[in-house]
Protein backbone atom coordinates (compact mmCIF):
# COMPACT_ATOMS: atom_id res chain seq x y z
CA UNK A 1 0.00 0.00 0.00
CA UNK A 2 3.00 2.33 0.21
CA UNK A 3 3.23 2.74 -3.58
CA UNK A 4 -0.32 4.17 -4.08
CA UNK A 5 0.26 6.61 -1.21
CA UNK A 6 3.56 7.72 -2.80
CA UNK A 7 1.84 8.16 -6.18
CA UNK A 8 -0.86 10.24 -4.51
CA UNK A 9 1.79 12.48 -2.92
CA UNK A 10 3.64 12.88 -6.24
CA UNK A 11 0.34 13.79 -7.92
CA UNK A 12 -0.32 16.42 -5.22
CA UNK A 13 3.11 17.95 -5.88
CA UNK A 14 2.28 17.88 -9.60
CA UNK A 15 -0.98 19.73 -8.94
CA UNK A 16 0.81 22.34 -6.81
CA UNK A 17 3.41 22.95 -9.52
CA UNK A 18 0.62 23.30 -12.09
CA UNK A 19 -1.01 25.97 -9.92
CA UNK A 20 2.33 27.79 -9.59
CA UNK A 21 2.97 27.52 -13.34
CA UNK A 22 -0.58 28.69 -14.05
CA UNK A 23 -0.14 31.73 -11.77
CA UNK A 24 3.18 32.48 -13.46
CA UNK A 25 1.54 32.18 -16.89
CA UNK A 26 -1.25 34.58 -15.85
CA UNK A 27 1.25 37.11 -14.48
CA UNK A 28 3.32 36.89 -17.68
CA UNK A 29 0.25 37.35 -19.87
CA UNK A 30 -0.97 40.37 -17.90
CA UNK A 31 2.58 41.75 -17.77
CA UNK A 32 2.95 41.36 -21.53
CA UNK A 33 -0.34 43.15 -22.15
CA UNK A 34 0.58 45.96 -19.75
CA UNK A 35 4.07 46.31 -21.20
CA UNK A 36 2.60 46.53 -24.69
CA UNK A 37 0.01 49.13 -23.62
CA UNK A 38 2.26 51.35 -21.48
CA UNK A 39 4.69 53.80 -23.08
CA UNK A 40 8.44 53.59 -22.45
CA UNK A 41 8.29 57.08 -20.91
CA UNK A 42 5.65 55.87 -18.41
CA UNK A 43 7.81 52.88 -17.46
CA UNK A 44 10.77 55.19 -16.78
CA UNK A 45 8.52 57.56 -14.80
CA UNK A 46 7.17 54.73 -12.59
CA UNK A 47 10.64 53.24 -12.05
CA UNK A 48 12.04 56.67 -11.14
CA UNK A 49 9.17 57.23 -8.71
CA UNK A 50 9.92 53.97 -6.88
CA UNK A 51 13.71 54.30 -6.72
CA UNK A 52 14.18 58.05 -6.29
CA UNK A 53 14.30 57.85 -2.49
CA UNK A 54 16.99 55.19 -2.55
CA UNK A 55 19.03 57.07 -5.14
CA UNK A 56 18.78 60.29 -3.10
CA UNK A 57 20.09 58.40 -0.06
CA UNK A 58 22.80 56.58 -2.00
CA UNK A 59 23.39 57.61 -5.62
CA UNK A 60 25.43 54.42 -6.10
CA UNK A 61 22.72 52.03 -4.82
CA UNK A 62 23.21 48.96 -7.00
CA UNK A 63 19.62 47.66 -6.88
CA UNK A 64 17.93 51.03 -7.45
CA UNK A 65 20.27 51.91 -10.32
CA UNK A 66 19.76 48.45 -11.84
CA UNK A 67 15.96 48.90 -11.90
CA UNK A 68 16.28 52.39 -13.32
CA UNK A 69 18.70 51.15 -16.00
CA UNK A 70 16.35 48.29 -16.89
CA UNK A 71 13.44 50.73 -17.25
CA UNK A 72 15.53 53.03 -19.46
CA UNK A 73 16.55 50.17 -21.75
CA UNK A 74 12.93 49.09 -22.25
CA UNK A 75 12.33 51.37 -25.18
CA UNK A 76 11.54 50.77 -28.82
CA UNK A 77 12.13 47.28 -30.15
CA UNK A 78 13.34 45.84 -26.82
CA UNK A 79 10.02 46.84 -25.22
CA UNK A 80 8.07 45.25 -28.08
CA UNK A 81 10.16 42.07 -27.89
CA UNK A 82 9.70 41.85 -24.10
CA UNK A 83 5.93 42.39 -24.43
CA UNK A 84 5.56 39.79 -27.18
CA UNK A 85 7.82 37.33 -25.36
CA UNK A 86 5.90 37.67 -22.08
CA UNK A 87 2.54 37.47 -23.81
CA UNK A 88 3.49 34.46 -25.94
CA UNK A 89 5.25 32.65 -23.09
CA UNK A 90 2.30 33.28 -20.77
CA UNK A 91 -0.35 32.13 -23.24
CA UNK A 92 1.59 28.99 -24.23
CA UNK A 93 2.26 28.05 -20.60
CA UNK A 94 -1.35 28.78 -19.67
CA UNK A 95 -2.62 26.51 -22.44
CA UNK A 96 -0.24 23.75 -21.33
CA UNK A 97 -1.37 24.06 -17.71
CA UNK A 98 -5.05 23.90 -18.67
CA UNK A 99 -4.53 20.87 -20.92
CA UNK A 100 -2.48 19.04 -18.26
CA UNK A 101 -5.06 19.90 -15.60
CA UNK A 102 -7.75 18.35 -17.84
CA UNK A 103 -5.47 15.28 -18.28
CA UNK A 104 -5.41 15.52 -22.08
CA UNK A 105 -3.00 12.80 -23.21
CA UNK A 106 -1.58 14.88 -26.08
CA UNK A 107 -0.63 17.61 -23.61
CA UNK A 108 2.01 15.51 -21.83
CA UNK A 109 4.44 15.01 -24.74
CA UNK A 110 3.69 18.50 -26.12
CA UNK A 111 4.44 20.09 -22.76
CA UNK A 112 7.68 18.13 -22.47
CA UNK A 113 8.85 19.49 -25.83
CA UNK A 114 7.67 23.06 -25.20
CA UNK A 115 8.99 23.24 -21.63
CA UNK A 116 12.24 21.67 -22.79
CA UNK A 117 12.60 24.43 -25.39
CA UNK A 118 11.80 27.11 -22.78
CA UNK A 119 14.35 25.59 -20.39
CA UNK A 120 17.02 25.57 -23.10
CA UNK A 121 16.32 29.23 -23.94
CA UNK A 122 16.24 30.24 -20.27
CA UNK A 123 19.57 28.49 -19.70
CA UNK A 124 20.98 30.36 -22.68
CA UNK A 125 19.77 33.64 -21.15
CA UNK A 126 21.42 32.66 -17.87
CA UNK A 127 24.74 32.33 -19.69
CA UNK A 128 24.36 35.98 -20.73
CA UNK A 129 23.69 37.20 -17.20
CA UNK A 130 22.51 35.88 -13.85
CA UNK A 131 18.92 36.46 -12.78
CA UNK A 132 17.52 35.07 -9.56
CA UNK A 133 13.97 35.03 -10.98
CA UNK A 134 15.01 33.36 -14.20
CA UNK A 135 16.96 30.76 -12.22
CA UNK A 136 13.93 30.10 -9.99
CA UNK A 137 11.56 29.77 -12.97
CA UNK A 138 14.02 27.50 -14.78
CA UNK A 139 14.25 25.23 -11.73
CA UNK A 140 10.43 25.22 -11.49
CA UNK A 141 10.22 24.27 -15.18
CA UNK A 142 12.73 21.43 -14.68
CA UNK A 143 10.70 20.11 -11.73
CA UNK A 144 7.53 20.35 -13.82
CA UNK A 145 9.17 18.43 -16.69
CA UNK A 146 10.15 15.64 -14.29
CA UNK A 147 6.64 15.54 -12.83
CA UNK A 148 4.98 15.69 -16.26
CA UNK A 149 7.16 12.77 -17.40
CA UNK A 150 6.12 10.81 -14.30
CA UNK A 151 2.42 11.70 -14.66
CA UNK A 152 2.51 10.76 -18.34
CA UNK A 153 3.75 7.29 -17.40
CA UNK A 154 1.01 6.96 -14.79
CA UNK A 155 -1.66 8.16 -17.24
CA UNK A 156 -0.49 5.76 -19.97
CA UNK A 157 -0.68 2.82 -17.54
CA UNK A 158 -4.10 3.95 -16.35
CA UNK A 159 -5.44 4.35 -19.91
CA UNK A 160 -4.03 1.00 -21.09
CA UNK A 161 -5.42 -0.87 -18.11
CA UNK A 162 -8.98 0.28 -18.78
Amino acid sequence: MAAPKREEEIHEVFDITLVLKGAHALIETIGGLLLYAVSAASIIHVATFFVQGEIREDPHDIVANYFLHMAETLGGSSKSFAAIYLLGHGIINGAIVIALWKEKMWAYPVSLVVLGAFIAYQMYLLTLGFSLWLTAFTILDIVIVILVWHEYGVMKKKNFSI
